[in-house]
């Protein structure tokens, strides 16, 4: 396993500044961010809980899909959903909650079995891992057919 990288490079001051986010593989290069698009509601940038949302939802739609294989279920599509809720707390912000929500196609598999490895793969997810220290990660999981 390698490193996998992402920078920023920052401009400014506070709520006038604005930033750039580039990674590694250049998924994002020189992405802008800044007050307005994480308070405010400006949708030219992105921010910081938009991206961990995004990494959420890939890691843990991932993490499912191998424990259905594992179980002997061919995962045939899935959609995952994260909402990753910032909030003002004691003078500071704080990320208080994460829903996952998990939509998927998966031939043969019956609904306990599925919700069994969807509740498994949330809490074997490597990023739901390193968020542990967030209170309260939900999961939604809704098998389609």
């Amino acid at each position: 396993m390698t490193d996998k990288i992402a920078s920023v490079h920052w401009e400014g001051q506070g709520k006038k500044g604005i930033g750039s986010i580039s990674t590694q593989t250049d998924a994002l290069k020189s992405y802008p961010y800044g007050f307005a698009s994480r308070f405010e509601d400006d949708r030219r940038g992105t921010n910081p809980e938009e991206l961990l949302a995004a990494a959420h939802a890939a890691c843990f739609t991932m993490a499912f899909s191998f424990a259905c294989d594992r179980a002997g279920f061919a995962t045939a599509a899935i959609d995952t959903q994260a909402a990753v809720r910032l909030v003002m707390k004691d003078g500071g912000f704080l990320i208080d909650r994460i829903g996952l929500r998990l939509e998927a196609n998966v031939p043969g598999i019956d609904e306990a079995t599925f919700q069994k490895l969807a509740a498994g793969a949330k809490q074997d997810c490597p990023l739901s891992k390193a968020l542990a220290s967030v209170p309260e990660i939900t999961l939604t999981a809704v098998l389609r057919k």
